[in-house]
């Protein structure tokens, strides 16, 4: 059959509909992922841009778009002839938008659900000169920002600048500083929070309960949040592989079951308070084959402090160096882990494609939080601002895990309110920072309101990306494997390099106040076929495990990974893209992987059991479908070969 006719038919079969067993949308085979624009000085900070607002919030939208969000301030960005507090930030261009955000953001929660809609939840009262409190709840002068206490806003992210944020409905309370964790079915959880604000909470304003959007009734009250006053703000939250949540407030932790309502108590957390305003970096590890996708969660520094009045020198107490991982689903104890390599409060631990963490931001001293009093530094309640990375690898032995060899430092403060996100091209966008309580910039200004945009380039970044062909638009949990292919090029010209290649599918999160919610990294089972004869190779990958509760519903990024250096990444949708129960299938067989020499065929062998392999699974994969893609498929490989 001619390449020309293939492609007719390919036209023909995409007309018809059709269905993934493991519940997924009708996946397209997505083009290749192209080599980044740039390049970048490796282990180092480029400052690119202007966010229009401080990224008190923000979170990858689209493989273009980042979204951020700030509290109501004076910015000099104006929309609808008033300050703004949210942008859309274009990182082909590196210019920003303004964006209307409604009511006032100030210390919201967000994730992304299972229908790829991003929510923003809570946030506090509107304000006036000076972040006082305004007479009008309602808008008007000179901010016209609403009361955004009760808020739920909703963004569906766009690439052609037409979308923006909708208040979509409200919650029967008032949240201020709430975690939102997305759930296996695609819905999120809303925990906890208070009524009006401060450093820190208490009894007359807590709001120690939990709620779920889309509503499903009353708020349901938690013991732990309750019993942990007066850090239990912003508890830091996973969804686990059993469907529980863990949870980890003031130095207790739990694990909740959402369905039952049951909470079940672990031991807790040693050396140091994590949740805010201490705020540790907190990361759940690589769930992969090796581990049988089994959680563990790591918490870094924080404070170990337990007097939380403001009638101290906050702002020199120094922050924790310690390190500590938890299991939950198989134990209830945490253990030590090595050091950080300084203490850190307000520090984000960002998950790269290689399977490292991206350890940066943060303070040697102090907390998060603001204030008039006479010790604070302007009005900060941190000092001595971390300014060089680190990286923490869990692949090396312990008493090796965190190194910065080969890393620079940034030239930006990066404390309270600052945030950072992993891209699509494997850099780490990083901004935000301003622990004042309206607008205040100026030289003299030692941690003003930070507008500036950074990237950090991790050390894969100038190496040339694999390109791999075949990837798929959408995954489902189960179901049978897909194929992707890797040439010469892709493979460093040597078909071996076949067995360290991996595909990886990591949830960015929503970032804010050293966290980012909902950020996972799921690595696929996979299994190589590699071809001596033009050194390429097919990998052979598994759906997702068939448990939405391993990796939620909803858009990630997914890379194919060799050798350490990450393709492109490429955005997918996880699941059905619709909230609800998701359809669980068998997962498929994968072929044992092997290595066939240039001795075991002519001279096109390799090339033509690459295109028949492609042919048979892509028959396998989606019927009548995937036999036409795997002939398109099979017949680039032979045409690439004969060239």
């Amino acid at each position: 059959m001619s390449l020309v006719l293939v492609l007719v038919s390919l036209a023909s079969v995409l007309a018809q509909p059709t269905t993934l067993s493991g519940g997924a949308p009708t996946p397209t085979i997505l083009s290749p992922p192209s080599q980044p624009s740039s390049t970048g000085t490796i282990g180092g900070f480029e400052i690119i841009g202007n966010s229009l607002v401080s990224a008190q919030q923000m979170f990858l939208g689209t493989l273009d778009k980042v979204f951020i969000l700030d509290k109501v301030e004076n910015n000099e960005a104006r929309i609808d002839g008033h300050p703004a507090w949210a942008s859309e930030y274009a990182l082909g261009e590196n210019t920003a938008r303004t964006m209307n955000a409604v009511t006032n953001t100030f210390c919201a929660g967000g994730t992304v659900m299972g229908n790829g809609t991003w929510i923003n939840i809570g946030g506090n009262s509107g304000v006036t000169y000076g972040g006082d409190t305004a007479d009008d709840q309602s808008g008007g002068g000179p901010y016209d920002d609403p009361d955004g206490g009760k808020s739920i806003r909703t963004l569906v992210p766009c690439d052609d600048n037409s979308c923006d944020w909708i208040v979509a409905k409200s919650m029967t309370s008032r949240r201020w500083y709430p975690t939102v964790e997305t759930l296996q079915d695609g819905t999120a959880i809303i925990i906890g929070g208070c009524n009006n604000g401060g450093y820190v909470n208490d009894a007359g304003q807590d709001n120690p309960t939990y709620e779920f959007y889309p509503s499903t009734g009353t708020p349901i009250t938690s013991p732990f949040l309750a019993d942990n006053l007066p850090i239990n703000l912003y508890p830091l939250t996973f969804l686990l592989p059993s469907g529980r949540l863990l949870m980890q407030a003031n130095r207790a932790t739990i694990m909740l079951d959402p369905k039952t309502h049951k909470e079940y108590q672990l031991d807790d957390i040693p050396d140091a308070v994590r949740a805010y305003p201490a705020s540790a970096g907190s990361i759940m590890l690589p769930l992969t084959p090796a581990n049988n996708w089994t959680a563990t969660v790591l918490f870094c520094g924080g404070a170990d402090n337990d007097d939380w009045s403001q009638d101290w020198d906050i702002a020199s107490f120094p922050a924790s160096t310690s390190c500590v991982r938890i299991t939950p689903d198989k134990s209830k104890s945490y253990t030590k882990d090595d050091a950080m390599l300084e203490g850190r409060s307000m520090a984000n631990l960002i998950a790269l494609p290689d399977g490292r963490v991206l350890c940066v931001n943060g303070a040697r001293t102090g907390t998060a939080g603001y204030g008039n009093q006479s010790w604070a530094i302007g009005m900060s309640y941190a000092d001595n601002p971390v300014l060089t990375p680190a990286i923490y690898d869990p692949a090396q032995p312990a008493g090796a895990r965190w190194s910065r060899t080969g890393l620079q430092a940034s030239t930006i403060p990066r404390m309270y309110h600052s945030s950072a996100t992993l891209l699509a091209d494997g850099a780490v966008l990083i901004a935000g920072s301003n622990p004042n309580s309206d607008l205040n910039i100026g030289p003299k200004i030692k941690y003003p309101t930070e507008y500036r945009v950074e990237r950090f380039y991790p050390s894969y970044y100038n190496a040339r990306r694999p390109q791999p062909t075949g990837l798929l638009s959408a995954l489902g949990y189960g179901g049978p494997a897909f194929d992707v292919q890797l040439d010469a090029d892709d493979l460093g010209g040597d078909a071996h390099n076949a067995a360290n290649a991996s595909v990886v599918i990591i949830r960015t999160g929503f970032s804010t106040h050293g966290m980012n919610m909902g950020q996972r990294f799921l690595q696929l089972d996979s299994t190589y076929t590699a071809y001596e004869a033009n050194n390429s190779a097919t990998l052979h990958v598994s759906q997702v495990p068939p448990n939405p509760a391993i990796l939620a519903p909803g858009p990630a990024l997914l890379f194919v990974v060799v050798g350490g250096v990450p393709s492109v990444g490429v955005q997918v949708m996880i699941g059905s893209g619709r909230l609800g129960t998701q359809t669980i299938s068998a997962i498929g067989d994968l072929p044992e992987s092997s290595f066939l020499s240039a001795s075991s065929a002519d001279g096109t062998g390799g090339a033509q059991a690459n295109g028949a392999l492609s042919m048979a699974r892509g028959q396998q994969l989606f019927g009548p479908l995937g036999l036409v893609v795997g002939l398109v498929l099979g017949a680039r490989t032979l045409f690439d070969f004969a060239l």
